[in-house]
């Protein structure tokens, strides 16, 4: 049974920064491929980061060079860096894991981005 918990979401103004930590149980951590979404109300969710077991990263272009996405298979732990922030990032991010037997969800955190 995979396990995903977000941490770290919370109220920032804009232009500052935040962290968020997703803690994976239930899986050999290392080598699956980590990622995030997030969803603003009234929109659909939308990728914005992932990061597979060999550190290669991708990012949307609307985080590109403010958001970093890194892991830590010790921990079993993946983190958003988040920089810069404006208020269009306000959202649920939601964690993900991907396997062959397909994509898990973490239970999201709040991000809200005051202008």
């Amino acid at each position: 049974q995979v396990q995903l918990v977000e941490s770290g979401g919370g109220l920032v103004q804009a232009g500052g920064s935040l962290r968020l930590s997703c803690a994976a149980s239930g899986r050999t951590f290392s080598s699956y491929a980590m990622g995030w979404f997030r969803q603003a109300p009234g929109k659909e969710r939308e990728f914005v980061t992932s990061i597979w077991s060999a550190g290669k990263t991708y990012y949307s272009d609307s985080v590109k060079g403010r958001f970093t996405i890194s892991r830590d298979n010790n921990k079993n732990t993946v983190y958003l860096q988040m920089t810069s922030l404006k208020p269009e990032d306000t959202a649920v991010y939601y964690c993900t894991l991907q396997s062959s037997d397909g994509t898990y969800w973490g239970q999201g955190t709040q991000v809200t981005v005051s202008s």
